[in-house]
């Protein structure tokens, strides 16, 4: 269960991470950097952490793949981004994807 709030934690700081770089693009901003190297450090401290326990595999997908529909999603209402229904339905896709490799049985190498 550690290793499952783990790799949470490490999707999580990398969207913050990732918003906080697509927030800084336009003018350069001393803080949000901080925040973008301090975040992106920390998902993968986290990440290296759940991988002591889980398959790298399930690791990495859970990783990009709710970090890529959570960051489409952030980015739609933070930004104004635009998320046609074939962006939607391919995110879903990709979540419904991990979900059933996280059930698949085969997450743990211990």
């Amino acid at each position: 269960m550690t290793a499952w709030l783990m790799l949470a934690g490490a999707v999580a700081a990398e969207v913050i991470a990732t918003l906080a770089l697509r927030s800084s693009a336009e003018t350069f901003r001393p803080l949000t950097t901080v925040l973008v190297i301090a975040g992106y450090g920390t998902a993968f401290a986290l990440m290296g952490g759940a991988l002591r326990t889980l398959n790298v595999g399930i690791v990495y997908a859970v990783w990009s793949g709710v970090g890529t529909a959570a960051v489409a999603i952030a980015a739609a209402f933070l930004f104004g981004e635009h998320l046609n229904l074939t962006a939607i339905a391919g995110m879903a896709l990709v979540v419904i994807g991990v979900v059933l490799m996280a059930f698949s049985g085969a997450t743990t190498h211990a």
